[in-house]
């Protein structure tokens, strides 16, 4: 997997050496749930920010190889989690008893609102453009928080990561059109089942990993066919991995130079985000609140 990634950011960074000053480079990555995703999308963004300030340090010598006020990073991540709607609005939903068991399929998310933040980022880059927020997920309330993660205009790579950024369908379809590019993470359904399986089994959702599995194949894998059968056109197909040993090692490094860059002082929200999404896959921690099931 590590050639795939390495692969992906190289030929990120080209495309991105060739915007001007006014261009976002915008990536949306999708997968069907278990396929890894979060992971990709943050180990790539990890990789971007490392060249970049790679890079920096070989074009002015006295600035540090590591992220500093001066030099701050370029790639981010923008998971859908925040776009889940609220169980308040679920619960005021025709068919809520439906919509709050299958809580992570795609009716139950806030496409326009994504359109709407995907709109507002493709716009060029002037010096007058200011901070967007998009919305994070709170896993101790179970719900979106608004405007809690920040794209400053420094943001110039972005990576957007969800089960449907690549959907065809209302509000999703208009989004992918605005796109540089769209991966897709490749699994398949049974090797996807085990893994969000035993993750929701060990979150505690379940008393069985037999229920765990059935529970699976029922929602998540329901999910994960209507993400497959209605799939727009994307331009890289990633093959999937056993995540958690992938994690396992680009954690490790990275906390690693988060704490060699900052010893002795705070580490900067940002890269303790990246640092969370490479320790925990957004799905599992989902599962464990009872959402995407």
């Amino acid at each position: 997997m590590e050639s795939h990634v390495q692969r992906l950011v190289d030929q990120t960074w080209e495309k991105f050496s060739k915007c001007d000053l006014s261009q976002r480079l915008m990536i949306a990555i999708a997968g069907i749930p278990g396929s890894g995703k979060t992971t990709l999308a943050a180990t790539v963004a990890h990789g971007l920010n490392k060249k970049h300030h790679e890079t920096m340090h070989t074009q002015f010598p006295n600035r540090p190889v590591a992220p500093d006020p001066s030099q701050p990073d370029i790639a981010f991540v923008v998971p859908l989690d925040g776009y889940h709607l609220t169980r308040k609005q679920l619960a005021e939903m025709p068919n809520a008893e439906e919509a709050i068991y299958r809580r992570g399929a795609a009716f139950t998310f806030d496409a326009q609102s994504y359109l709407e933040l995907v709109t507002q980022v493709r716009k060029p880059l002037t010096p007058e453009t200011r901070t967007i927020y998009a919305p994070s997920f709170d896993h101790a309330i179970k719900d979106p928080v608004l405007n809690d993660i920040a794209i400053p205009p420094t943001a110039r790579i972005l990576l957007f990561e969800g089960l449907y950024t690549a959907l065809d369908a209302d509000g999703w379809r208009d989004a992918h059109a605005l796109m540089d590019q769209t991966w897709f993470v490749d699994v398949d359904i049974e090797t996807a089942s085990q893994r969000v399986a035993k993750r929701n089994f060990a979150a505690g959702i379940t008393q069985t990993f037999d229920e765990s599995l059935a529970r699976t194949r029922e929602s998540d894998m329901r999910n994960a066919r209507d993400i497959l059968d209605h799939r727009l056109p994307v331009q890289e197909v990633v093959p999937s991995i056993d995540d958690d040993s992938w994690r396992s090692d680009e954690v490790s490094r990275l906390e690693d130079e988060l704490e060699a860059d900052q010893e002795g002082e705070d580490v900067r929200e940002s890269n303790l985000r990246q640092a969370r999404m490479l320790r925990m896959d957004s799905i599992a921690a989902l599962a464990a609140d009872g959402v995407g099931m």
